[in-house]
């Protein structure tokens, strides 16, 4: 089935988890090209070996192929918590969609699908994922469980989160991770989806509560959100045009060329600044363009989770 017909004829995600498998299936698929040879789809079902284990449960017919050593996983094996992050406020739900198709994703679509992708892995992993939800409030928590019905719970929560549409909802993020860091108490690895468009003073803030998730010895990976061509590189014709502002209602009247050049500085600027912020505080910082696919994203699951092991 072809992904993009399949979220063409759908409004919202319908059918996330199917359209998740399809974005998982593709990165497997291309793993050939990439540091992860050899580890292919197999990887869902087997750890790697290490030294002193016992070598009861070896796979030896994927030794014969790889010529690395792997175990087995069983179902009751639970070797990784994930808590799952994600911003719903407003600027999240641009540009504004009413349908979605993969080449047609606005910020918060594209987040619920790369959420669902990881939880597609992290379910044939039998790893244990919980999720919160926050917009102008903390709209949603669940705490990391491993059942099919938890999975299929989150699903559903991620599809109407990609669904709705918040009106003028602003947020403070670091008061909703301050709250969220106090209910997870085993380590974790944590996944952050936001556009990371806040008030400027409200940036040492943000940063004191990405410093609370990483109490406890959490793995943190910031995915930061964005629409490049338009957000970043202020890419619109130069004809009159209304720029409104999703989460207060301020707007201004403006000839894109008048400003771009100083726009993209200003916000060139603060992405830098976001970066060497999270290198100081050991974050892992990754860019989401929504307009590239999810390799960046699975990818960075896959570095992270050996290093989190």
């Amino acid at each position: 089935m072809n992904l993009q017909n399949e979220l063409n004829k759908t409004e919202g995600f319908k059918n996330l988890e199917l359209l998740a498998k399809q974005v998982v299936e593709g990165f497997i698929a291309g793993m050939h090209k990439s540091p992860f040879h050899g580890f292919s789809a197999e990887f869902a079902e087997h750890k790697i070996y290490n030294q002193g284990e016992s070598t009861r449960h070896i796979d030896w017919k994927l030794f014969a192929k790889t010529d690395k050593l792997y175990t087995k996983r069983y179902d009751d094996e639970t070797n990784l918590r994930c808590h799952i992050i994600l911003d719903n406020s407003s600027s999240m739900h641009y540009p504004e969609q009413n349908s979605f198709s993969i080449d047609s994703l606005n910020k918060v679509g594209f987040s619920v699908l790369a959420a669902a992708s990881l939880m597609q892995i992290l379910k044939k992993q039998r790893d244990a994922v919980g999720l919160s939800i926050y917009s102008d409030n903390y709209d949603y928590y669940a705490p990391e469980k491993g059942s099919e019905r938890h999975h299929q719970m989150l699903l559903n929560r991620l599809s109407e989160a990609a669904v709705s549409k918040p009106e003028s909802k602003q947020t403070e993020t670091y008061k909703y991770l301050h709250e969220i860091a106090e209910k997870i108490h085993r380590r974790s690895m944590i996944f952050l989806f936001t556009d990371m468009f806040q008030v400027s003073e409200e940036a040492v803030k943000l940063f004191e509560a990405l410093r609370h998730l990483k109490y406890n010895k959490h793995e943190v990976v910031l995915f930061h959100v964005f629409d490049r061509a338009r957000e970043l590189n202020f890419d619109f014709d130069n004809t009159p045009k209304r720029f409104v502002d999703v989460e207060t209602g301020a707007y201004m009247n403006l000839y894109a060329d008048s400003i771009k050049e100083g726009y993209n500085k200003a916000v060139e600027d603060y992405f830098n600044a976001l970066r060497l912020k999270c290198a100081q505080y050991k974050i892992k910082y990754v860019e989401a363009d929504i307009n590239k696919d999810f390799n960046s994203i699975l990818t960075t699951y896959l570095i992270e989770r050996q290093k989190f092991a």
